[in-house]
């Protein structure tokens, strides 16, 4: 065989080698898309995107949304604001930290922590949250979070 008809025949088996992969990886990326996905009938309770229940965040974001925001951590789960006195009492001033500490929308996986300040001699003095007060912010943001999961489902 002369060179040139070698030299031909390897290009030809490497040009033929070439259409087989490239047919061979468009069939697998053809079964990769495509297709129409099943909808599922309930929203899935977890979303990991933002390593907490979206809900519990989303309902803990909009309840807290009257004081100024300090952090807000959606990878910990961590809600702090800053303190916050109401123009009616501007002698008292309040300070709420939230915590989500699973990805499930469950009671047990909320916790609010608040800190209560009074304006006593010029300065800022620490004074007792009734813990019906750290209760009640619970139950909103729980009401809050299932009220947004209903309305996911809906849509």
């Amino acid at each position: 065989m002369s060179l040139s008809v070698a030299g031909s025949l390897k290009n030809n088996i490497s040009k033929a080698k070439t259409a087989l992969m490239i047919g061979t990886v468009s069939v697998f990326l053809a079964a990769c898309g495509g297709g129409d996905k099943p909808k599922a009938d309930v929203v899935e309770t977890r979303i990991t995107q933002i390593g907490v229940n979206g809900f519990l965040w989303r309902a803990s974001l909009d309840t807290v949304s009257f004081a100024p925001l300090v952090t807000a951590d959606s990878a910990g789960g961590v809600i702090v604001t800053d303190w916050y006195a109401t123009p009616d009492n501007p002698n008292e001033r309040v300070k709420i930290t939230v915590s989500i500490l699973d990805q499930d929308l469950r009671a047990d996986a909320l916790r609010v922590a608040a800190s209560r300040q009074i304006a006593q001699g010029g300065g800022w003095v620490d004074a007792p949250v009734k813990a019906a007060t750290v209760q009640k912010l619970e139950q909103i943001i729980l009401t809050r979070a299932r009220d947004l999961r209903r309305t996911a489902i809906v849509n």
